[in-house]
């Protein structure tokens, strides 16, 4: 199945020049997201993944179905202040600013093999600080899936240390 057909991209969203992928549009079509999450789950079982690691929002989207289609557990990494339990927290870049990602202290357990996903990979600075979380943790980081991977922003220098996986490229 080609996956990029399934996705829209809309030009000038959030601004001027930026060709937004969207991805509703794949998660609409049932056999197109059973598709992706099956190819996602092939790729964390061969890595022998005890949890699937998400950052938010996004990237909810794609590893809770893929935890629950393998049994593992899902790790939620949210926004600063949005965890009722302890947590451990690191700070990030964006363009115009920063932000917080937080998980709760006993989410993994160290020696524990965690794949992360995500819907996109860009410049890697989510999902870099969400690797930095599930280290601190003791968390062996296993491999890194992707639904979308923006190749011409080089998100894999980020990550060149971790199995890297993307089912599309731009």
């Amino acid at each position: 199945m080609n996956l990029k057909e399934k996705i829209r991209v809309i030009p000038d969203f959030p601004e001027p020049g930026i060709r937004f992928k969207d991805i509703t549009t794949l998660l609409q079509d049932g056999q197109a997201f059973r598709y992706a999450i099956d190819r996602l789950a092939q790729y964390a079982k061969e890595r022998n993944a005890d949890l699937i690691a998400g950052p938010e929002a996004r990237g909810f989207v794609l590893a809770a179905p893929l935890a629950y289609s393998m049994g593992a557990g899902f790790v939620p990494v949210r926004k600063a202040g949005k965890l009722p339990g302890e947590t451990v927290t690191v700070s990030y870049d964006l363009e115009y600013g920063k932000d917080k990602l937080e998980i709760h202290r006993d989410a993994i357990k160290p020696g524990q093999r965690v794949v992360l996903a995500d819907d996109l990979l860009a410049t890697g600075g989510t999902i870099g600080s969400t690797i930095k979380l599930v280290e601190e943790l003791g968390g062996v980081v296993a491999g890194v899936a992707f639904m979308i991977e923006l190749t011409y922003l080089n998100g894999r220098e980020i990550l060149k240390d971790y199995d890297v996986f993307s089912l599309v490229q731009y």
